[in-house]
């Protein structure tokens, strides 16, 4: 399945700052597969209105690579994602620059509405994306990528790497890999296999400062 996908004009340096201490709406669904959870906006994401939007971000190629997606999608083509079962929510909704600039509180804060959002729209499985935030905002210091013990009333919880480009230590295949395992549970063993071979891998893989 092909699709023509408008290029977007780079958000200005004016937009990027305007977009700081904004939000952006949550891309959910009761009864969701996978509800995925991103830290916090960056000031790319909410200047063009789209979840893990700036271009350094690997969190659509690696959707791709674990077998999630067809094919590649771009940002702008987000909603998509829910005829797939899958939602896109955030731990702190307030953007920002970098994660970073989120304090202790906001992390624990945003769990604790976080904990509310799963309970009403009952997706299979929350994945964080980011072991360092999960950790803080979830009292759980000692947790490991993957599958966590604890549970929100039916949710599985799981750990995936942070996309960022900034994230050296999972290259693009290894964040396919991590991607990849939870959708083997999510959908089961029927589910295909992930088109690793397929995609080239050419894209960023280092990024600035500003996160997703």
């Amino acid at each position: 399945m092909s699709s023509v996908v408008v290029a977007r004009p780079r958000p200005t340096r004016a937009e990027l700052e305007a977009a700081r201490g904004g939000t952006i709406p949550d891309l959910v669904a009761p009864d969701l597969r996978v509800l995925f959870c991103g830290i916090n906006p960056g000031l790319y994401t909410t200047a063009i209105g789209c979840h893990f939007g700036r271009p350094g971000n690997r969190f659509w190629k690696a959707l791709h690579l674990a077998g999630f997606t067809e094919r590649l999608l771009d940002p702008s083509e987000q909603a998509q994602l829910l005829a797939r079962e899958l939602g896109i929510t955030n731990l702190v909704a307030r953007t920002t620059a970098t994660a970073a600039e989120l304090s202790p509180a906001e992390l624990r804060a945003g769990a604790t509405h976080l904990r509310g959002l799963v309970a009403d729209l009952r997706p299979r499985w929350l994945a964080m994306v980011g072991i360092d935030a999960f950790r803080v905002g979830f009292d759980a210091r000692d947790a490991v990528m993957g599958r966590q013990p604890q549970t929100i009333g039916g949710t599985g919880l799981w750990v995936l790497p942070n996309p960022s480009g900034l994230n050296a230590h999972y290259q693009l295949i290894a964040l396919g890999e991590a991607f990849g395992e939870l959708r083997r549970v999510a959908f089961g063993p029927r589910a295909a296999e992930a088109p690793i071979a397929r995609l080239e891998v050419t894209g960023t893989q280092s990024g600035n400062p500003v996160e997703a």
